[in-house]
């Protein structure tokens, strides 16, 4: 007798498929060969602060334009790389159980009430994977998402383009929607959490950012750090969540958070629990403009990046164009 698969047995079945990665062609570069980390940074017009830790010794740190190394700058889509890291200090207290918990479980209040078995079986894994299934609300969809009078019904209710569990969906609302669970399931704002929870052990501010007119913080974009402060993020990832001898979050959920469950379409790079994942060994959080949270393990490298927040950086051009610097000059300082 032939079985036949459930949807999510398919999906997950996709998993080997997509982690052979697609790798986008690349525009012209200026990198060039031979160049330390500040001749680069100085060449780029759009570069704004670029710090670069090696153990405990900090071996480059300059900012060139922008705010400086000590005022805070708009991290971008960074953030939904924090929001998994609150995900995961969530789990490690007992708050949520696992995961795969669904969020009809963590949070039914959110989901709608005609919501169909697809929504209904959506995981916290969907979401903090890009897999969710749901149309995105990022690019041209961003505008008018924000613009509706709530925000996670109005993620909820996009239709489903994919499977959940199923392919790399980028979308700002799938964080957002993690955010507003987070929430519910620890009774805490997303601004305490990142607060109390990193802040706090981190030594690092996070000044209050955009809200929903729900009044849940937005869970995926307008964060705002410092520099050094992105720098202190990059070292926790870089030493497995530990931070001068206080273990922050797991170790087991940020080695998890190193497993590549997706490929990106657009930059081939594979994608964990919130964080990038390149064949150099970095884990990367990437935000609009060229702002960047880079840990390598393996290098006992950290660092932070920041740029103009107001041009794209695409993945064939100025986003790639970091990518080399990160690979080239920085990994080989």
């Amino acid at each position: 007798m032939q079985m036949r698969l459930t949807r999510r047995q398919f999906a997950a079945g996709t998993t080997a498929v997509l982690a052979a990665p697609f790798v986008a062609p690349r525009t012209a570069t200026a990198l060039t060969p031979g160049r330390s980390i500040g001749e680069h940074a100085r060449a780029s017009s759009r570069l704004h602060a670029v710090l670069v830790q090696r153990g405990d010794t900090m071996i480059f740190a300059e900012a060139f334009r922008g705010p400086g190394l000590d005022r805070t700058a708009n991290i971008k889509s960074c953030s939904k790389s924090l929001v998994a890291l609150l995900l995961g200090i969530a789990i490690d207290r007992g708050e949520i159980s696992t995961v795969q918990a669904r969020l009809a479980q963590v949070a039914p209040n959110l989901l709608p009430d005609d919501a169909d078995s697809e929504l209904s079986e959506l995981t916290l894994q969907d979401l903090v994977t890009m897999r969710a299934g749901l149309g995105s609300t990022s690019g041209r969809e961003y505008g008018a998402w924000v613009r509706s009078k709530n925000w996670v019904a109005y993620a909820l209710s996009r239709p489903m383009v994919g499977e959940p569990g199923g392919r790399m969906i980028y979308s700002t609302g799938s964080s957002h929607i993690l955010g507003a669970a987070l929430t519910v399931a620890t009774g805490e704002s997303l601004l305490r959490q990142a607060r109390t929870r990193l802040g706090d052990p981190l030594g690092i501010e996070f000044p209050a950012w955009t809200r929903d007119p729900q009044g849940y913080y937005m869970g995926g974009n307008q964060m705002a750090l410092t520099p050094r402060a992105m720098l202190r993020v990059a070292v926790l990832m870089r030493d497995r969540g530990m931070f001068e001898g206080t273990q922050v979050v797991s170790r087991d959920w940020v080695e998890a958070s190193a497993q590549p469950r997706t490929v990106s379409p657009w930059s081939g790079l594979g994608y964990g629990y919130g964080w990038f994942l390149s064949e150099t060994g970095y884990l990367i959080a990437r935000g609009y403009g060229g702002q960047v949270i880079a840990a390598h393990p393996e290098r006992d490298l950290a660092v932070a990046i920041t740029s103009d927040p107001d041009q794209p950086a695409r993945s064939r051009g100025y986003f790639g164009d970091l990518m080399e610097f990160l690979d080239g000059p920085i990994l080989n300082a």
